[in-house]
């Protein structure tokens, strides 16, 4: 990716100057991972490109069916896949039915080679990575960035995976590791990578919640930032440097693919898909944006002490400088919303101009944003619209003080994600009534997808939140697209399917009142 992006540029400016302070302070030399900005091998694992292939929205168990577990079943050498979450699940038991044929589909034709003395089939590496799977077990996680490698007795009981003996004996190598770091340090990434080739980003886990989500397929360059992330952070053995040599003459034959696997599919009442690559210009800018996980929340618990700042990670200094720089608009849709900073750049964005909408959900993970900021995203959503009133207040006193004309603010736009299915009811009522829609397939209950559009030209996807515990705790990763078609057509698809998906809080433009 080219340093005359203005945007890049400043941004690796501010890298570098955050990086020698902290280096001063000491503070950050356990991060995972580490990067050394001033380095230029580790600058160009973040600054470069990737073909844009499809984006989809769906629930996380339609995303898996139809985009990830496809995936995964075509690889011919090594399947990476990171998520946060892993739960007993629609997701998990169809990722488990998939492995059991590819072993089976690999297992003939092993058996068969042996039989006939010819070439088997080379083995099939699967790296599964996870942080979270119950309370007790983050609780009694080893405290190392080693983490803990699950031994293949504890696959069935434990992870819902297939039989060890039946994935080995079809050339199946499988290693399942997690990583977690008390009080809140969760690995929060989310991605897939197919044969060091190709990469699906999704923001969904291995869970049951049928919540909205999305997912975006990249190759080219960016895939060998994402494999140096992986390595740095899960396996630090594993050699990056060297993609794997394909012969297509004798793989074709013992393919795998989601047509001829017979594989079930979840639908989504939100799906919706869209193709990129032939709409897009063969590379396009991309910047990995690393976040490294923090042991210390940083929290202030008397109201009178200040806030304090965000650690310095490439995705809150990117995020911060696009919402600081935008011209025209910024689009955020969060899960949730409690991060202060976040909070201020809005406000600071409105106070120059700049058109905000923001798309959130009011009642979710309630308990977790409790513990790990000590606030919720309703009551940050008040605080916020307080805020705006304070400033429209200030401006009218200003144009009646001085006999100016008013400083014109921008439009501050914000909804809660609603379920198309009966949103009024309460979640006791509503259950019945999804139930006898499950027909047209999983309607999602709330939006957990993380999306920032700034100016129609930015955008940033992946992992990351706009609360408290991804700025401030969590290990997580965005993409960041410097595509104006990009950014169009991924807000054209959101905009679709949120259509009798949004309940409006507040709009300045028209006056609206906090619900």
């Amino acid at each position: 990716m080219s340093y005359s992006s203005s945007f890049v540029y400043e941004f690796i400016k501010k890298l570098e100057h955050c990086q020698l302070a902290r280096k001063n302070t000491r503070d950050g030399e356990n991060d995972i991972p580490d990067y050394n900005i001033s380095n230029t091998a580790d600058r160009e694992l973040l600054v470069t490109s990737s073909t844009l292939h499809t984006f989809q929205l769906g629930t996380g168990a339609s995303i898996f069916t139809t985009a990830l577990i496809p995936a995964i079943i075509s690889a011919e050498f090594e399947v990476i896949l990171v998520t946060c979450f892993w739960a007993p699940s629609e997701t998990l038991s169809a990722l488990h039915d998939a492995l059991v044929k590819l072993a089976s589909h690999r297992r003939a034709f092993v058996d068969d080679a042996r039989a006939e003395g010819a070439r088997a089939p080379p083995p099939l590496s699967v790296r599964i990575c996870f942080s979270s799977r119950s309370v007790s077990q983050k609780l009694l996680h080893p405290q190392s960035r080693d983490g803990y490698v699950y031994p293949p007795s504890t696959w069935q009981k434990k992870l819902g995976l297939p039989e060890p003996t039946l994935l080995e004996s079809a050339g199946i190598h499988l290693e399942v590791k997690s990583l977690f770091f008390l009080p809140f340090s969760v690995m929060h990434p989310k991605f897939v990578i197919i044969d060091r080739q190709r990469a699906l980003v999704p923001s969904c886990n291995v869970s049951w919640e049928p919540w909205l989500e999305g997912c975006i397929e990249i190759t080219g360059e960016a895939v060998h930032g994402m494999l140096s992330f992986y390595s740095r952070t899960w396996n630090r053995e594993v050699d990056c440097s060297q993609p794997f040599e394909h012969d297509e003459c004798d793989n074709e034959a013992w393919k795998f693919d989601a047509q001829t696997a017979g594989l079930r599919l979840i639908a989504s009442t939100a799906h919706h898909r869209v193709a990129l690559a032939g709409n897009l210009a063969a590379a396009s800018p991309t910047v990995l944006l690393p976040s490294s996980h923090h042991r210390n929340p940083r929290f202030r618990p008397f109201p009178w002490q200040k806030s304090p700042e965000p650690p310095s990670t490439p995705l809150n200094v990117a995020l911060i400088e696009l919402l600081g720089d935008a011209q025209r608009s910024i689009y955020i849709q969060t899960p949730n919303l409690t991060c202060r900073a976040v909070i201020d750049a809005i406000l600071g964005a409105v106070v120059r101009g700049i058109d905000v909408t923001v798309v959130t959900c009011r009642d979710m993970m309630l308990i977790e944003q409790l513990v790990t900021a000590g606030t919720t995203t309703s009551w940050c959503v008040r605080s916020l619209v307080r805020r705006f009133r304070k400033l429209e207040a200030a401006s009218y006193d200003q144009l009646r003080d001085l006999e100016t004309s008013r400083p014109h603010l921008g439009r501050l736009c914000i909804s809660y994600y609603c379920s198309r299915v009966a949103s009024h009811l309460s979640g006791r009522d509503r259950r019945p009534l999804m139930e006898q829609n499950q027909s047209l397939g999983e309607e999602p209950v709330h939006s957990h997808l993380k999306l920032t559009i700034v100016d129609r030209e930015y955008t940033v996807l992946g992992s990351g939140n706009m609360d408290r515990a991804s700025w401030f705790t969590s290990q997580e990763l965005g993409v960041l697209f410097h595509d104006a078609r990009l950014a169009s057509s991924i807000q054209k698809t959101v905009d679709e399917a949120l259509k009798g998906r949004l309940k409006l809080v507040f709009d300045s433009a028209v006056r609206s009142r906090l619900g």
